[in-house]
C-alpha cells in the first residue's frame, strides 16, 4: 500500500444516510479499494484524504510527478455519466480527466487548487458572471450518448407532485408548488440535449494549481451531467450565498450571459426549485411538509416576472 488512507467519518455518516447498507459496505471496501488504484495508476499518495458529499478524494502523484487527484464514488444515476461528460468537454472550462475504471467509476483527474474556490471573491455578482460564463462553455457540447436526460426528470417530477402537495400543511405553498409544476409542463415537451452540469455552484469552481500549465483563473469541477435546457443550470447560483435581493439580478445577469430565452430559463428554473421541493417532501406525512425558505423566495420572485 502506497500511504496509509484514511476515510474521512463524515464521509462516511453521509453514505449510510444516502445508501443504507450499501453506503456501509462501500465504506467498509475503500480503503482496499485505494490502494489497489494508487497500484494500478503507479500513483503515489501525497496528503490527508478529502471529500465530497459522496466521493473521496486522494491528492496523488503520477509516476512522473504531475499532480493529480484520485476520486473514487459509489456509482448511482448522477455520477454515472461524469467520465463520459469530462471526456466530452476535454478540459475545456473543466477539469481533465487522466484515467478511468468503467465498473467502479473511478478516475484519476487533474489537480486542481482545493483551498481557492469562487466563494473567495467578495462581490457575489463577479462570482455569478464568472459562473455564467463557464455554463457558455460547458452548454455548447451537446450531450453524450447515455447521459440522463431532463424530459425523463420533469416527467417523473411531474407524477410526484400531487403527493407533494398532500405533504404541505400551507394551503399558499401548495399554490406557489402547483404554480413551478405548471411552468415545468409549458416546457417539458422541449428539455433539449445540451450537456449540463446541473450543481455549478461557487465550491464547484476552482483555481489552477500555480504552474499548470492553464491559462485561465477557474476550473470547473463534479459535474452531475444531465443532457437538457441550460435554463435548468441555473439555480444553484440563485440560493449559494443566498440574497434574496439579488435574485433577480443574478437570473437577469445569467440570462444575458448564456443568450437564453428568459421565460423558458423562468420555467427550467422554477423546475429545479420542483425538483428540490420534491426530495424535501419526499418522506413527510400529509399536512406535515413545508417548503424551504430559499426556494420559496425564488420561485416568488420568479414567478412574479409575469405579474
Amino acid at each position: 500500500m502506497r500511504g496509509v488512507i484514511e476515510i474521512p467519518e463524515a464521509l462516511a455518516v453521509t453514505q449510510e444516510e444516502i445508501n443504507g447498507a450499501a453506503g456501509r459496505a462501500w465504506i467498509a471496501a475503500l480503503p482496499g479499494e485505494a490502494a489497489a488504484y494508487l497500484e494500478r495508476w503507479g500513483l503515489r499518495l501525497t496528503g490527508p484524504s478529502m471529500h465530497g458529499a459522496v466521493s473521496l478524494v486522494l491528492p496523488v502523484e503520477r509516476a512522473d510527478g504531475t499532480p493529480a487527484a484520485l476520486k473514487l464514488q459509489l456509482l448511482d444515476e448522477e455520477t454515472e455519466g461524469e467520465a463520459a461528460a469530462l471526456r466530452a468537454w476535454d478540459g475545456n472550462g473543466v477539469v481533465r480527466l487522466l484515467e478511468h475504471d468503467e465498473v467502479s467509476g473511478a478516475m484519476l483527474l487533474e489537480r486542481l487548487d482545493a483551498g481557492r474556490h469562487l466563494s473567495v471573491l467578495p462581490d457575489t455578482m463577479a462570482a455569478v458572471q464568472v459562473l455564467a460564463g463557464l455554463l457558455v462553455r460547458l452548454n455548447a457540447v451537446a450531450a453524450p450518448e447515455g447521459v440522463r436526460r431532463l424530459d425523463d426528470i420533469a416527467q417523473e417530477m411531474l407524477d410526484d407532485v400531487p403527493q407533494a402537495l398532500r405533504a404541505l400543511a400551507d394551503p399558499a405553498e401548495r399554490r406557489l408548488l402547483e404554480r413551478c409544476a405548471g411552468a415545468v409542463r409549458e416546457v417539458a415537451g422541449e428539455a433539449g440535449g445540451q450537456l449540463l452540469h446541473w450543481d455549478l455552484h461557487y465550491e464547484n469552481v476552482l483555481a489552477p494549481l500555480p504552474g499548470s500549465g492553464r491559462d485561465e483563473p477557474w476550473v470547473v469541477i463534479d459535474p452531475k451531467p444531465l443532457a437538457g435546457d441550460p435554463g435548468f443550470e441555473l439555480l444553484p447560483a440563485l440560493v449559494n450565498r443566498f440574497e434574496v435581493s439579488q435574485v433577480l439580478p443574478r437570473f437577469d445577469l445569467m440570462t444575458d450571459v448564456l443568450g437564453l430565452d428568459r421565460e423558458r430559463a423562468r420555467a427550467w428554473t422554477l423546475g429545479r426549485v420542483l425538483q428540490n421541493s420534491l426530495w424535501d417532501l419526499e418522506d413527510e406525512e400529509e399536512g406535515e411538509g413545508e417548503l424551504s425558505g430559499e426556494q420559496a423566495a425564488v420561485a416568488r420572485a420568479l414567478l412574479r416576472l409575469r405579474g
